[in-house]
């Protein structure tokens, strides 16, 4: 029997507890039907690229510049490279993973598959999830303060006022999202090639007016090589700090395995699309970094807000751009904000109906076909995290909110990396990509080394365990309740149909 009956063929999984499966709507010969359940590809490799550079570029190079600098001085372009090596290492992986289960699913696929172990999937997908929380919460509180600039507010305001306007600005934001994404967010390349562009303007205008600066010779190169450490921490315990808090600028590539399902021939267009958008992102934030220490004094970046808008400000004192930068500032976090939300809000969903969520987080609008429950939840969660580190951790907002999606991603990286080697085993599909196997190894070794203390500030390991607390009560009370009420075991059956509708 099935849940629809006459709509999929299922069979039992092998198990004791008899949970169904189907292999989805079945044609007329027995096999799949026309258009089934395989997804429209319809992404070619330009599209591809286009997404993947503008899902990286964002808040990360907007908002961390400055705090970089904080960590090592003028050198922060050392540490965005060690970051941008160790994503293409990570990425490299990515790649061979994608290529050999081309499917929707990313990180808790490829776990699931390696290790068979039905909490580690669950924990390493409700660390994504948490990633994607803790990014939106981020580029919020970034967007609420370039708001504050466009209104020339920032000037205007106790420093208390300034707190509670933006905060309450980006509570409103984040809800903004969370209706259109109730709504139902169009995923159109379209709408992504032109926020990419917004992006791309952004930065391209810090370039130039700091190149026509180095050009009239009003920028000092001596301070690109300056190490400066804060307190007593030593150069390279500050430099692992920075790279860890650099390697924010960095995620966003491991999104794209969700459209894996929708490219034109992954497995010849994701090696080469994803390693060039990764290195085009990658040449762009180390020329950010390097024009904005020449161009702006060391400690003026560090306490800028927005640290590239004093870069504009400096370089072109009597050009009319603070607004016109600030607006384009929001229009790149806000796609960041869009993206993560998003994929938070199907993260829920697609756990829920695994089983291994409560039932409700799989709560559909009949009209609408969106995870009004998700949304509503994920929601929640990032007005919780934009008020505790507003108000209970305000100290260095953007570097724990940063610092936090870091830590969670490279935790994640370093068990992909893991489980490339362990798959190894596995053919998977025919004529996949295949990284040299000495890198997964190297991958995961500095993943790992970057999630220690050594790299990582006590409140980042705060909030991402906070987050991850709270998936755990919600795996342990629905362990219960099925185990009690429902008599079946907690467990993913479909990996691969994470996140699908």
């Amino acid at each position: 029997m099935t849940e629809n009956p006459g709509s999929y063929a299922a069979s039992t999984d092998g198990r004791p507890d008899g949970h169904l499966y189907t292999d989805g709507p079945i044609g007329p010969d027995g096999g799949p039907a026309e258009g089934g359940t395989e997804l429209k590809k319809a992404i070619t490799p330009k599209l591809l690229l286009l997404f993947i550079v503008g899902d990286i570029l964002g808040t990360g190079v907007y908002a961390l510049t400055g705090k970089v600098a904080g960590q090592v001085g003028g050198a922060g372009w050392l540490p965005i490279i060690i970051a941008f090596l160790v994503a293409m290492v990570s990425a490299l992986s990515y790649v061979e993973m994608v290529t050999k289960y081309p499917q929707a699913a990313g990180a808790a696929l490829y776990v699931h598959k390696a290790f068979g172990i039905h909490f580690l999937t669950f924990m390493v997908t409700f660390a994504v999830l948490s990633s994607g929380i803790t990014s939106a919460s981020n580029s919020a509180i970034f967007l609420s303060e370039n708001v504050l600039k466009v209104f020339n507010l920032d000037d205007s305001m106790s420093e208390g006022g300034l707190k509670t306007a933006s905060t309450v600005i980006a509570l409103v934001f984040i809800t903004l999202v969370a209706c259109i994404n109730m709504y139902g967010v169009s995923e159109s390349v379209k709408l992504n090639v032109g926020l990419t562009l917004i992006e791309l303007s952004g930065l391209a205008l810090v370039l130039v007016i700091g190149f026509l600066a180095i050009g009239r010779g009003d920028a000092d190169f001596s301070r690109v090589m300056i190490f400066e450490t804060p307190g007593d921490k030593t150069l390279f315990m500050a430099v692992i700090g920075a790279t860890a808090l650099a390697f924010f600028s960095m995620v966003g590539f491991e999104d794209s395995v969700n459209m894996a399902e929708e490219t034109v021939d992954p497995a010849k267009n994701f090696p080469k699309m994803l390693l060039g958008g990764l290195s085009i992102t990658g040449v762009v934030y180390v020329l950010v970094s390097i024009t904005a220490v020449a161009v702006v004094p060391i400690g003026e970046l560090t306490e800028a807000k927005t640290p590239l808008l004093s870069v504009v400000e400096a370089g072109a004192p009597d050009f009319p751009i603070d607004t016109v930068f600030a607006i384009i500032s929001i229009f790149a976090v806000a796609n960041t904000v869009l993206i993560n939300m998003m994929m938070a809000s199907r993260l829920l969903y697609g756990m829920a109906k695994q089983g291994v969520l409560p039932g409700f987080l799989k709560g559909v609008l009949r009209t609408r076909r969106t995870p009004w429950a998700g949304v509503v939840f994920s929601t929640l969660l990032a007005f919780v995290l934009v008020i505790a580190v507003k108000y209970w951790l305000a100290s260095d907002v953007i570097a724990a909110l940063g610092g936090t999606t870091a830590l969670l991603l490279l935790s994640v990286f370093g068990l992909v990396n893991v489980a490339v080697l362990v798959l190894r085993k596995d053919p998977g599909s025919p004529g996949h990509f295949r990284t040299p196997t000495f890198l997964p190894v190297v991958g995961a070794i500095t993943a790992f080394a970057l999630v220690t203390p050594l790299a990582q500030p006590t409140e980042n390991y705060v909030i991402a365990g906070g987050l991850l607390a709270i998936g755990l009560v919600l795996y342990v009370v629905n362990y219960f309740y099925n185990a009690a009420v429902r008599g079946r075991r907690t467990r993913f059956h479909h990996p691969d149909e994470i996140g699908k509708e």
